[in-house]
């Protein structure tokens, strides 16, 4: 069934904190249902979107059940097993989940399925054969009548300010829009337009934002020297202390991925970085006692980490979306974990394009192509 563009839905499956889910209902699609496996997710999902049905379960036990079959199915299958970021395991379990996204949509046939996903799934392969995991999605949704595309993306050229990169599929059920392409890459996003405002206190009363000087750290300085309180604020990395690049960043260019594990903050006055050498045979926490790289330290009068806004800012999240959880860890996962909203809104768009243009018997035209074409011809 072919929807009008204001009636089409969505369906998602490892929503997660609600990033994908929300991205889509932001460009216009009708959301039906979302599953979450875990309990402190579908909490924030139901806070913040109360006419959402929230499904919290096991995908393996997730039979769907609808009058008609959604436009869109997406999946933020689980990243762990592929990612640089954690075991990078091809044996994990949670690397097969991909094949409960291939059941439900076998099973209710939507127009079009989205699966989003680490950059490194493209070169592990599936454990007991020649294939990459790429490989191996693409000929399954292939083989239930779908034409299968994907690619990687950088989301700092999508709106997003960071430099992380995203492999994400785009599976149209039948045949793909004449010409179809992944939306056009835009000048890259910087950090500025998000954390300028509440690295300088200019905003203090937003959920999940509870700006605390006084980073405590057995590396880090806090110094309490005196400074001029007009002396800019600057983004800083608190861990991964042995990487090549200096953790004092700038406000004029993305940041890295954000990730559930690196802490980033804030510096303000006689702020100073500079590389020493660990003391192996005497020191604490040595990992490798025959390293001979050098650490960096950061010194300033006042340190403090990011809030959990702060990061969701980073992840493009609204202000209004709150996060729950028992601890701050439980927050922190949510949203290093999450699909960037802006990045997600920008697929949603592609995706509704592409519907238009299937529907109307048309090639495919990226929406900036288009809307440059009707300013020529207005």
């Amino acid at each position: 069934m072919n929807r009008p563009r204001q009636e089409r839905s969505v369906l998602g499956l490892f929503s997660g904190a609600g990033g994908l889910d929300l991205g889509f209902e932001r460009a216009g699609f009708r959301h039906l249902a979302a599953l979450e496996i875990e309990p402190w997710c579908a909490r924030t999902l139901r806070l913040n979107r109360p006419d959402w049905h929230v499904i919290e379960g096991d995908v393996h036990d997730y039979e769907p059940a609808f009058d008609s079959s959604p436009d869109v199915l997406l999946a933020g299958v689980p990243c762990q097993g592929f990612s640089l970021g954690g075991n990078r395991n091809a044996d994990d379990e949670r690397n097969i989940l991909y094949k409960q996204v291939v059941r439900v949509a076998k099973a209710i046939q939507p127009r079009v399925v989205v699966i989003e996903n680490v950059l490194n799934m493209r070169t592990m392969k599936v454990p007991g054969s020649s294939f990459s995991f790429i490989s191996q999605i693409s000929t399954e949704l292939t083989a239930i009548g779908y034409s299968v595309h994907h690619k990687v993306l950088k989301v700092s050229e999508h709106g997003v300010p960071q430099t992380r990169r995203r492999l994400l599929f785009v599976a149209f059920r039948g045949a793909s829009p004449v010409g179809y392409q992944f939306p056009s890459p835009e000048p890259e996003m910087t950090i500025r337009p998000f954390l300028y405002d509440l690295a300088q206190g200019d905003r203090q009363t937003l959920p999940n934002h509870n700006p605390i000087w006084g980073f405590r750290s057995a590396v880090h300085v806090e110094t309490g020297e005196p400074f001029d309180p007009s002396e800019e604020v600057v983004p800083v990395r608190f861990s991964r202390t042995a990487s090549d690049g200096s953790p004092i960043r700038s406000f004029d260019a993305p940041f890295p991925a954000i990730d559930t594990a690196t802490v980033w903050g804030w510096a303000q006055g006689n702020v100073l970085a500079r590389r020493i050498e660990k003391d192996r045979a005497n020191g604490k926490f040595i990992r490798n006692p025959e390293s001979d790289v050098t650490l960096w330290r950061i010194s300033a009068s006042k340190l403090r980490s990011f809030t959990d806004r702060e990061y969701a800012r980073l992840q493009t999240f609204p202000d209004d979306w709150t996060f729950v959880g028992g601890n701050k860890r439980d927050v922190h996962l949510q949203i290093g974990n999450a699909v960037p909203v802006v990045f997600a809104e920008r697929i949603a768009r592609n995706v509704s394009l592409a519907l238009d243009c299937i529907d109307q018997r048309v090639s495919f035209v990226d929406e900036e192509s288009r809307f440059t074409q009707s300013l020529l011809f207005a």
